[in-house]
């Protein structure tokens, strides 16, 4: 019975914890046993505060002098009956979990440390590729309901370490200046539009921007190899890529030595952000995104990508995946749900207005509207990084 109270309880939980994000209220966190010590000394209100993974077993609680009202507790362990007097007095217990390759609770984005602990090529031993084959043998068709509950958690896990390391403000906006960067996962490292791709990111990240990526290889890696690289100088990026380039395919036994060899001549990169997806975990996550926002939904981590990217997105070549992008970003962009206008860059005048005449279609599509102005289009990375610079985010007319 009491399992069934604790998942329960889990499901309508998720709803208040998500308003409070969306409303971007200040949530207080909690994650010493001596905060909680306190509170009971001073009979205070944990009113609303969110208690992270801590032991109570052989801590003894007087929680009868604390407030504990809409108080959420995730991961905790108690002991006797503590958690089902605690829901008795209004408070929120979000159960552990077992024998799950990840901490649906975590506090933090991932590193490629933690990630390919074990195994940096991607292999059956590295973090990663444990988490991706969980995923795809419990999670990714039909998944239970305690694999969903804890995916869903996870991810909103992931939205709150992203919201905190992007400084989000009370209206949802980051205080960082984010660029995001889309384009093919297939793209390999000898083609010249990989060196576009570095370079302009490393122009991005030289000028203050913060750079951010789907987190893959391809168009992805070169993104975030740009703006690690970018405290090195352009030069720098034109050796890496050369060095990246003899292992051109990610089939290549040598891909990740040449990413080693790359770490070792420059081991301090500059900060940048990467965000994949589990959905696609056959695409291996490139190393250079220094901080890792990875999600199991998909549909979450396109529109995080997207809605982050508050300085403006550059578009390169890509399929399917690429595509979508444009267009969600565009129907942010055309309704002003995200808050802002913002540039939409594209890098490859005859695979946008000739193989694929989506520009075209996006510049039908925004005539007449306020962002219009921040639409451009060049085969020269520096005419883009101006572009951004001249066309700072627009606040958006609201309905």
């Amino acid at each position: 019975m009491g399992r069934r109270i604790y998942w329960f309880v889990l499901v309508l939980a998720l709803a208040p914890l998500s308003a409070h994000a969306a409303e971007g209220e200040k949530i207080r966190e909690i994650r010493e046993i001596g905060t909680i010590l306190k509170a009971a000394q001073e009979g205070t209100s944990l009113h609303d505060a969110v208690v992270h993974d801590l032991d109570f077993r052989q801590t003894p609680i007087t929680w009868q002098k604390i407030d504990v009202t809409g108080t959420v507790f995730l991961g905790c362990k108690f002991g006797g009956r503590e958690a089902s007097l605690l829901i008795e007095r209004g408070a929120l217990v979000f159960p552990g979990f077992s024998h799950l390759p990840y901490d649906p609770y975590r506090l933090t984005l991932y590193t490629p440390t933690e990630l390919f602990a074990h195994g940096i090529d991607g292999n059956d031993r590295s973090v990663d590729r444990q988490i991706y084959d969980h995923f795809v043998t419990r999670g990714r068709c039909g998944p239970s309901v305690v694999e969903a509950l804890a995916e869903r958690i996870h991810d909103l896990a992931i939205d709150r370490a992203l919201a905190e390391y992007l400084n989000i403000d009370e209206s949802g906006t980051p205080r960082r200046k984010v660029v995001g960067i889309m384009g093919g996962h297939s793209t390999r490292r000898n083609d010249p539009d990989f060196r576009k791709v570095a370079l302009l990111a490393c122009s991005l990240a030289r000028q203050g921007y913060l750079v951010s990526t789907g987190g893959g290889p391809g168009m992805m890696e070169a993104g975030n190899l740009g703006a690690y690289l970018a405290d090195y100088g352009k030069e720098a990026v034109d050796e890496a890529v050369m060095t990246l380039a003899k292992a051109s395919e990610e089939k290549s036994p040598e891909y990740y030595e040449r990413v080693d060899e790359v770490f070792k001549k420059y081991p301090k990169g500059k900060d940048n952000l990467a965000i994949p997806t589990w959905f696609y975990g056959q695409e291996p996550s490139n190393l250079f995104g220094l901080h890792v926002a990875k999600y199991f939904s998909n549909a979450i981590r396109e529109d995080m990508l997207l809605s982050t990217a508050t300085c403006g997105v550059v578009f390169t070549p890509g399929s399917a995946g690429t595509t979508e992008e444009v267009f969600m970003a565009a129907a942010q962009n055309h309704y002003g749900t995200a808050g802002y206008y913002s540039p939409m860059v594209f890098l490859g005048k005859k695979h946008y207005t000739e193989e694929t005449k989506i520009y075209g279609l996006l510049t039908e599509l925004a005539k007449g509207r306020e962002y219009e102005k921040f639409l451009t289009i060049s085969d020269d990375p520096d005419e883009l990084v101006e572009f951004i610079e001249a066309h700072p985010p627009q606040k958006a007319r609201q309905p």
